[in-house]
């Protein structure tokens, strides 16, 4: 596949002299149009993106930054995260010369993640520019959002491209939200589905994590919660990262989940799920939304694995639990080419690993903190 240079290219120098948020604005600016090569062409996944396994990654996840206005349990040490300064984090210029690249390539989907992606001053003015991306072979705009500063946001964003969105509620109990996250803002949060609803949004998902002794027994609300609301509440098994005291306890299978929900509705009906779906998808029968299990822990995803990460401060991470990465943000730094770049990115995909490791040689693992990686 082929890269028109004039396009792809973006000048570097200026903008990386400045600090984060003094380029925000003008890095927009300065990137004059987001138009792919090779629009003639079928859209297919190349070389650079296929693994030893061959699996085909056509799904990017960019974490727009490491801040977060909410400190969840599971997510964010109790003692925090040292903070990457801005000048070493990627900006707006960095992230869409890097986006352009991985759809010229084939990626058809690109999940915009943190830390919290509303806490970024140009959020809506970089949804506006990778939406343009639609045109040449982006097929899905997607964010995950805690919700908090969402509300006002969101007609913009999707009227600038945005079509998916991922709400992280772990508990229909404002107590229990306060507890979790340690913030309130819980009103807030279900203030932002609503009006992603309202807007007609096609993907609205709730993403809950599942803790036995905490939030487990708030399974049926959430099950009860589908009925009149069009949305798919997604259970996530716990999974371990740093500093976030997993431990087996605390893991509640999702066969454990489903004897329960059923044990109160009767069997689930079952969904098709996509090729390279992470989730096992259910209903109700009767009901408007759907319910989903997503199981890292007990019944891996890794074989039909489409996913790549790229974390705020530039690393391109080809699985969620490895702790190998490579550094895009030095390379674009150095004046590597879009060709050098991806000789890179290559590298590091054939590098991916056929399946990760068991639950409990992750749990002992070194890896990033949830918040450093992009959820």
């Amino acid at each position: 596949m082929l890269i028109n240079h004039s396009i792809l290219r973006v000048g570097l120098s200026s903008a990386l002299k400045r600090s984060f948020y003094s380029t925000q604005a003008a890095a927009v600016r300065l990137v004059p149009d987001l138009v792919c090569p090779e629009e003639t062409e079928k859209h297919v996944v190349s070389k650079h993106l296929v693994d030893n396994f061959d699996r085909h990654h056509n799904y990017l996840r960019i974490s727009l930054t490491e801040r977060c206005n909410l400190r969840c349990t599971y997510c964010m040490p109790e003692e925090g995260v040292p903070l990457t300064p801005n000048d070493q984090l990627l900006n707006t210029e960095e992230i869409l010369r890097l986006a352009r690249l991985f759809v010229s390539q084939g990626v058809t989907k690109i999940r915009l993640t943190g830390g919290e992606p509303t806490v970024r001053p140009d959020i809506i003015e970089l949804v506006q520019h990778l939406g343009q991306l639609k045109q040449h072979g982006l097929q899905s705009l997607a964010m995950t959002s805690n919700g908090i500063a969402l509300k006002r946001k969101l007609p913009a964003l999707v009227e600038g491209g945005l079509d998916t969105l991922n709400v992280s509620l772990d508990t229909l109990d404002p107590h229990l939200f306060q507890i979790m996250t340690r913030r309130k803002g819980f009103d807030k949060v279900t203030g932002a589905i609503d009006e992603a609803v309202r807007l007609g949004m096609p993907h609205v998902k709730i993403n809950t994590v599942v803790m036995r002794g905490i939030n487990d027994q708030e399974v049926l609300n959430f099950a009860a919660y589908t009925k009149g609301n069009p949305v798919n509440v997604r259970f996530i098994e716990y999974m371990p990262f740093d500093g976030n005291k997993w431990n087996r306890d605390k893991l509640v299978p999702y066969r454990e989940l489903m004897d329960r929900i059923e044990s109160m509705y009767g069997i689930l009906t079952k969904l098709g799920d996509g090729t390279n779906d992470t989730t096992k998808h259910y209903q109700v029968p009767g009901y408007q939304g759907k319910i989903g299990f997503i199981t890292s822990m007990t019944e891996h995803f890794c074989g039909t694995c489409n996913r790549l990460r790229i974390t705020a401060d530039g690393n391109i991470k080809v699985c969620l639990f490895g702790n190998a990465e490579v550094s895009l943000r030095d390379m674009m730094r150095q004046g590597k080419t879009d060709e050098q770049l991806l000789e890179i990115i290559g590298a590091a995909v054939k590098k991916k690993k056929k399946q990760h490791a068991g639950m409990f040689e992750l749990a002992s693992r070194k890896n990033r903190p949830m918040i450093l990686i992009g959820g």
